[in-house]
């Protein structure tokens, strides 16, 4: 037994409020290495002398990565605090009990060896999320180039490449006018990147976080598209540039005029004056990246915080908006966003909060400052997967399930699964012009729990390359659209949402067939099974044994066989999903 790769501790990871009541306890173990856990637990405050509490529980691997089998026990509770430990058993018959941080050979009866876990404190940190949030799938829009109200040339709308400076004049009103696209899509948020002033296409140089830009259009039009979207029942999110601002908003502008005399030094970090702001340069200030154009804030000072929780919440006052994706949120403080979420509940108790980091984010998910991410593991998992053909179904699955074994369990619905963004290639692009490929990696979005995020033009086939060429114009020319991809995109959506096992069901059954290239998921809910096949690789495969099933995907019986880089949905014949 590897004692090395043992791991727990009674925090918000290992330990935690489901609901009133209702806790999970997960404990971490070398992968394969255990024939099986017991949770053994009992109450602190009772002496066994006066009372029996002691109670065990089996406990289940959840989930197991490349490395570890992650093993959960879900347990009722009504105590002042519990105390627990783990009986570990190896496949060679040993047994070891683990309390406190210590492995024991006998049954730890000391509750000073056991672990702790206080009920009410715990419950009192339970991870609310808003429940309207939960596995939606989302429609991510460039709003410069989605769409526009103005007679623009084709050649200037469908230019490509594309440079990050060229005005297609794209505007709210254009979203506006082409919104039935985006319902008929079938999609439930609505998610733009940013619409405030500013000199720039991208609008991350924000100089006026009050102001629309005047190109977009303005409050009106913003208040039109989220009416539109909540008579849709849809939700609107926006993005919260808060970690840097552009050159000529008002307190940097100060800086730049009156130099260290300037009442707002404590809105950045300046390093020594005169400003280095020089192309080619590296700036004496600190910034996004070393782009001069973007400071970066010091969200440490009360005075800046005040600000930018301010604008936060007047946005979602003033237009009604469902929540805010944060940008580059990983560099700002823990203590900001502690204070942000606080401060943006009390607004809109339900309103969304989803932080931008390209890497695990646990540190920042713990139910006291965002409610998810976005999911970059999946992206980053589903283009070596699917795209580059670098990484096997099985170190596929190990992957994703790193997160799903290190983050709290409900989180499971609402990360933001992607396969490509306005900072990234297009998938198309990343997997070789393979329409194929592109279809499997939608079908593995849209098809596992999480909230998958869609970015404007890949239902149609938009190809593009890396930023600023995957910020291209939207394909609204029907002559120019992949007519079959669209209606892909759209069955898949209508079968999750009419399917609720796919992202609700018990996860009955996981594996890979790295020979194959086949992921093979069973679900099940209140009766309904659901089995999903994805083909990874070139050829066919035969899966006999599900020949007859009904494939969801293209409405007929299930022939047993599937082609390469094909996915499947099936239910029993006498089952009705749709």
């Amino acid at each position: 037994m590897e004692y090395a790769a043992i791991r727990h501790f009674a925090d918000k990871r290992y330990c935690y409020a489901m609901a009133k009541g209702r806790f999970l306890i997960r404990l971490e173990v070398k992968k394969g290495d255990t024939a099986g856990v017991t949770l053994h637990t009992q109450n602190k405050y009772l002496p066994i002398r006066y009372m029996d509490t002691r109670q065990e529980y089996p406990m289940e691997i959840a989930c197991s990565d490349n490395l570890l089998d992650y093993y959960e026990a879900e347990l009722d509770m009504d105590v002042v605090c519990l105390r627990y430990f783990f009986e570990i058993r190896d496949r060679e018959g040993n047994v070891a009990y683990y309390g406190n941080h210590g492995f024991y050979e006998t049954c730890i009866t000391d509750i000073d060896r056991m672990f702790d876990c206080p009920q009410t404190l715990r419950e009192e940190e339970r991870f609310e999320l808003p429940a309207w949030a939960e596995n939606k799938v989302i429609y991510q829009i460039f709003p410069a180039r989605f769409a526009t109200e103005q007679e623009i040339p084709e050649e200037n709308w469908y230019q490509t490449p594309i440079d990050g400076r060229a005005d297609l004049k794209g505007s709210l009103r254009g979203i506006i006018n082409h919104f039935n696209h985006i319902r008929n899509l079938g999609v439930d948020i609505l998610y733009m990147t940013p619409i405030f002033s500013s000199d720039s296409v991208h609008k991350y140089n924000i100089d006026d976080y009050y102001r629309i830009d005047p190109s977009f259009g303005d409050k009106e039009d913003l208040k039109e598209l989220v009416r539109m979207a909540h008579e849709a029942g849809m939700y609107v999110i926006l993005d919260g540039v808060f970690n840097h601002s552009g050159i000529d908003f008002f307190a940097f502008k100060d800086i730049r005029e009156k130099g260290e005399q300037s009442a707002c030094m404590d809105w950045y970090y300046i390093d020594s004056f005169p400003l280095v702001m020089e192309r080619g340069k590296r700036p004496n200030y600190k910034t996004f990246s070393y782009a001069g154009y973007m400071p970066k804030l010091n969200l440490n000072n009360p005075e800046t915080a005040e600000y930018f929780i301010n604008v936060a919440a007047y946005w979602i006052r003033e237009c009604d908006i469902d929540g805010w994706r944060l940008d580059v949120a990983d560099e700002i403080s823990h203590a900001f966003w502690k204070r942000f979420r606080r401060e943006m509940k009390k607004v809109k108790k339900d309103v969304l909060l989803v932080g931008e980091i390209w890497h695990y984010a646990g540190d920042f998910l713990e139910g006291d400052e965002w409610d998810s991410v976005m999911n970059y593991p999946f992206y980053d998992s589903v283009v070596d997967l699917v795209a580059k053909e670098e990484l096997s179904p099985s170190a596929f699955l190990g992957k994703l399930n790193f997160v799903k074994g290190n983050l709290n369990k409900c989180l499971e619905g609402y990360l933001w699964n992607f396969i490509d963004s306005h900072d990234t290639a297009r998938f198309l692009h990343s997997a070789g012009n393979c329409r194929a490929k592109q279809r499997l990696a939608a079908a593995l979005q849209l098809l596992l729990p999480g909230m998958p995020m869609i970015y404007y033009g890949d239902e149609v086939g938009m190809e593009g390359g890396t930023d600023p060429d995957c910020r291209r114009g939207m394909l609204w020319a029907e002559s120019r659209q992949d007519r079959e991809c669209l209606q892909y995109y759209r069955r898949l959506i209508q079968i999750r949402h009419s399917c609720p096992a796919l992202t609700k069901g018990r996860l009955a059954e996981e594996r890979a067939d790295d020979r194959n290239g086949l992921l093979y998921l069973e679900r099940e809910l209140e009766g309904q099974r659901v089995i999903l096949v994805f083909h990874v690789g070139k050829g066919n495969v035969e899966l006999p044994a599900l020949e007859g099933w009904r494939n969801l995907i293209d409405e007929r019986e299930f022939s047993g066989s599937l082609g390469e880089y094909e996915a499947a949905v099936l239910v029993r014949r006498e089952d009705t999903c749709l």
